[in-house]
């Protein structure tokens, strides 16, 4: 009995370490965001206010889906 609980202990953190592998992707691509928004202004300085607030859309949506990755393996460490 006592293994099959350990058992299940070793899966959720494996879970939770699997749905956390997402937050890598995400990182990747906070780096591309920023640094196509920091090439587009240097190209073109009288175009930073339209590139600025679609670069922050970009970095909200890509944050987005790293808190549901975050949220993903808290929900399988805790339940």
């Amino acid at each position: 009995m006592e293994a099959a609980v350990a058992n299940i202990v070793a899966f959720k953190a494996l879970g939770a370490g699997i749905a956390v592998i997402a937050l890598a992707g995400v990182g990747i691509g906070i780096g591309n965001i920023f640094s196509a928004l920091v090439t587009a202004v240097a190209r073109n300085p009288s175009a930073r206010d339209q590139v600025f607030g679609l670069g922050i859309l970009g970095f909200a949506l890509t944050e987005a889906v790293a808190l549901f990755a975050l949220l993903i393996a808290f929900l399988i460490l805790f339940t």
